[in-house]
């Protein structure tokens, strides 16, 4: 019984998040894709402050969380990789 409002929250939130891009979104990732590769090329991540830095760190270890799982899934085992 005390698991229904907290699935609702969890529900509310893993619409907006875990949804696929839409075609009005495209140009914007485009774009921040470009940007992210620019500022690789000129060494602007150098000029990161150590929060920036801890975030973006965190970002990528979700992406990789995520891979790992889809992984898991993929060979509906955990062992064996």
């Amino acid at each position: 019984a005390q698991a229904r409002p907290k699935f609702n929250i969890f529900m509310k939130y893993a619409r907006v998040e875990l949804a696929p891009p839409k075609v009005s979104e495209i140009a914007q990732i485009k774009a921040g894709i470009g940007k992210l590769l620019s500022s690789a090329k000129s060494g602007a991540w150098k000029n990161q402050t150590v929060k920036q830095a801890t975030l973006n760190t965190l970002v990528g270890m979700e992406v990789i969380f995520w891979f790992y799982v889809g992984e898991c899934i993929g060979k509906r085992h955990i062992v064996g990789y």
